[in-house]
């Protein structure tokens, strides 16, 4: 019998670069590969876990599902599908892949995963068009998940229970802990959000508003200062709850971030309200079915504004390993 094709090192290992350019709360990075013989194996890595910020785990597993998108389509693009085979009982063991040689299919999304960028600054008076929303839903369609844009007369309640969300963690000491740990990195790190990719206070931009980063020094754009922040906010729905939900809304947002960044969008995810049980139940009510998930708000750049720096990431070969007792191929 034929030994099943598998890709070389070269393909596995820049398909998991790929996946670690993955969006991340806090950039924390929570997530494992293990390689089998014939097989790849998403973990989520509970070391790196929020557990004050994010007590659910429900960032954590959004967190790995980008990760999981990113290396999805990544592979295609070199000509390889990720199609998911057995399940496990351990409930950190998030995906098994089996890699199979399938068509090339180079995407605006993969061509975009090396450019995406966490925006939070203000962004422009430009508004962000309804079929530019529309193909923003589209793409997290296509895993199976809603993206459904906060209209108009919802929106101050959003921005109500966001604020709301954001007072009832601030005073959490464990909270701000983790918060001073994971913020102001230094450039030449491998993880954490760096003080030149955010903003040194707590903005609100459009009325929405931001977490603050402790350390940060991004400063807003020094154009388009009198304008009106057009943002639009995005809530990422699935239709019910639990890590198979979060898993897929991770994959979505991926998506999502990935076409606006296609599209010349500016965008920043917003998981601070969905940790935060009673925001979610606003979202909840304002969606009328479905599970908030994470909100995500886009819009342009105003002009001239500076690109922002890349955020560090692990290698491959800091988050790939070898399944204990395999003897796998493609894999340094």
């Amino acid at each position: 019998m034929s030994t099943p094709p598998w890709p070389d090192a070269a393909t596995l290992t820049a398909a998991i670069e790929d996946a670690c350019r993955a969006p991340s709360v806090h950039n924390t990075q929570p997530w494992t590969w293990l390689v089998g013989h014939r097989s790849l194996h998403l973990m989520a890595d509970r070391s790196r876990w929020m557990r004050a910020t994010d007590a659910e785990g429900r960032d954590l597993v959004i967190s790995c599902g980008a990760a999981l998108h990113h290396l999805r389509i990544s592979l295609a693009a070199r000509g390889w599908s990720a199609e998911d085979i057995q399940t496990s009982d351990d409930p950190d063991h998030l995906a098994a892949l089996a890699l199979r040689p399938a068509a090339r299919t180079s995407s605006r999304q993969a061509l975009a995963i090396g450019t995406r960028r966490t925006d939070r600054r203000r962004y422009s008076g430009r508004k962000v068009p309804g079929d530019v929303l529309g193909e923003l839903a589209a793409a997290a369609a296509t895993t199976g998940v809603l993206a459904v844009a906060v209209d108009q007369d919802s929106r101050l309640a959003v921005a109500v229970a966001l604020l709301a969300g954001a007072a009832r963690q601030e005073p959490d000491a464990d909270v701000r802990r983790e918060l001073a740990f994971w913020s102001g990195r230094a450039a030449g790190g491998v993880d954490g959000v760096p003080a030149a990719s955010a903003p040194p206070d707590a903005p609100h931009h459009g009325g929405i508003a931001m977490r603050a980063f402790p350390g940060g020094e991004l400063p807003d754009p020094p154009t388009g200062a009198r304008e009106p922040d057009a943002g639009e906010l995005l809530v990422i729905a699935t239709p019910d709850d639990g890590t198979t939900a979060r898993l897929r809304a991770g994959e979505a947002a991926a998506a999502v971030l990935l076409t606006a960044e296609a599209l010349g969008l500016a965008a920043c995810p917003l998981s601070q309200g969905t940790e935060v049980e009673p925001v979610r139940a606003v979202l909840r009510r304002l969606l009328g079915s479905g599970e908030p998930q994470l909100v995500i708000r886009v819009g342009y750049a105003p002009d001239g504004a500076p690109p922002l720096p890349p955020t560090p990431r692990r290698r491959a070969d800091e988050v790939c390993h070898a399944l204990p007792g395999a003897t796998p191929a493609g894999i340094r």
